[in-house]
């Protein structure tokens, strides 16, 4: 659930980390509807049983999926700021994929504010570095330093 702090408390979380998200499970559904959404239906995607003689022993989610996830499991336990008015997806400095994530595996996001930046009075700019974690792995999905804007009513 999220926290809420006051504005002037926004510079403070530099360094915090965040409690981690809630596990979603990717399934085959998601994955294909997916697919549809982007026009890429390469078969390790949408094909389990051609994606059973792949590498991966299986279908696997797009990166891509992962990412877009990324909103929802984040906001689960956010931080945010009263009188916040719109949280905008400003962009991302860096984004890396480790391991695939196989249909039927949860996933989970964790987070840590990076930087804390005022670029002009209530418009906040937000780093947070961000891993994708996948249940029962070592590796994560993914890594990533995603940029937020928040616009905050004075």
């Amino acid at each position: 659930m999220a926290r809420s702090i006051k504005a002037d408390d926004i510079q403070r979380l530099v360094g915090e980390v965040l409690e981690p998200s809630r596990w979603l499970e990717i399934t085959q559904e998601r994955v294909n509807q997916f697919a549809d959404a982007t026009n890429d239906h390469q078969f390790i995607h949408v094909d389990p049983e051609k994606a059973k003689q792949s590498p991966f022993g299986g279908p696997i989610a797009h990166g891509f999926l992962s990412l877009s996830l990324l909103s929802y499991l984040n906001a689960q336990d956010a931080v945010l700021p009263e009188n916040l008015l719109m949280a905008i997806n400003y962009g991302s400095d860096k984004i890396r994929y480790l391991m695939p994530v196989r249909v039927g595996k949860r996933i989970r996001s964790k987070q840590k504010v990076l930087e804390v930046t005022e670029k002009k009075p209530g418009h906040w700019l937000l780093k947070f570095d961000v891993t994708i974690e996948i249940e029962g792995e070592d590796t994560p999905a993914l890594i990533a330093e995603i940029l937020s804007m928040w616009v905050v009513a004075n």
